[in-house]
């Protein structure tokens, strides 16, 4: 009971932080707009006393608002947009550890069941395609087909293994499955997983490398924020 507790205190204190991350980040957005709106409005309706002044001092300060303004907005979306990116970095990280296990789980299953199924015709597509560009059959061997509900009715038309299974494919040319016309050995799990694997690795280093290189451009905005901000008189 006390670590039910401890993990749902945890989880309240994620949530919470996250909506108060989101709560200051739009406040802070909305005083972004409110800046500039302010110097756009001296601007544009105060305009005409600044030719009374002999000191371009009022106009400077309103014209550095607008592009303060404009900065604390770009600095949010900069801010937004770099957690965007620790998170699918982080996300790859974790998904990049549970593949093997999701794919040794799930991926006979999909072949199996789905394939040549109404309404799963994105499976059967995706399996010919997989089978064909991997030159592979079945998930751990072909054997994985004999559980095939498509292979054990009657619309296979006595096929063994289906036909992107085939070195070469022609029509019924899984109705054989010897070594010398399908690919036979080699199944298709080890193949799709080092594939996503390396794609993982690629989305989550671009991920994490570009977020680490916009903390230099956060940084940078917030120095021009600070040197624009107009001194109190």
């Amino acid at each position: 009971k006390m670590r039910e507790y401890t993990e749902k205190k945890e989880t309240c204190g994620t949530i919470c932080l996250k909506y108060l991350l989101f709560i200051f980040n739009f406040f802070f957005w909305l005083a972004g707009g409110a800046v500039m709106a302010v110097g756009t409005w001296t601007l544009a309706e105060k305009s005409d006393y600044i030719s009374l002044l002999s000191s371009s001092t009022y106009s400077a300060t309103a014209y550095i608002l607008v592009v303060a303004g404009v900065v604390v907005m770009y600095f949010i979306l900069l801010l937004c947009i770099f957690l965007l990116e620790i998170i699918a970095g982080i996300l790859a990280y974790i998904y990049y550890q549970q593949l093997s296990m999701e794919l040794k789980q799930n991926l006979k299953n999909t072949m199996t069941q789905k394939y040549r199924q109404e309404g799963e015709e994105s499976v059967t597509s995706a399996v010919d395609k997989l089978q064909q560009e991997f030159k592979c059959c079945g998930s751990n061997n072909y054997t994985d087909w004999a559980d095939s509900q498509w292979i054990k009715s009657p619309e296979a038309s006595g096929r063994k293994v289906p036909d992107s299974c085939c070195k070469t494919i022609t029509d019924l040319c899984g109705r054989r499955d010897h070594p010398s016309n399908i690919y036979k050995e080699s199944g298709c799990i080890t193949k799709l997983e080092n594939f996503i694997q390396e794609h993982l690795k690629i989305i989550g280093a671009v991920g994490i490398s570009i977020a680490c290189v916009q903390i230099f451009g956060m940084i940078f905005t917030c120095c021009l924020y600070k040197s624009l901000k107009p001194e109190p008189y």
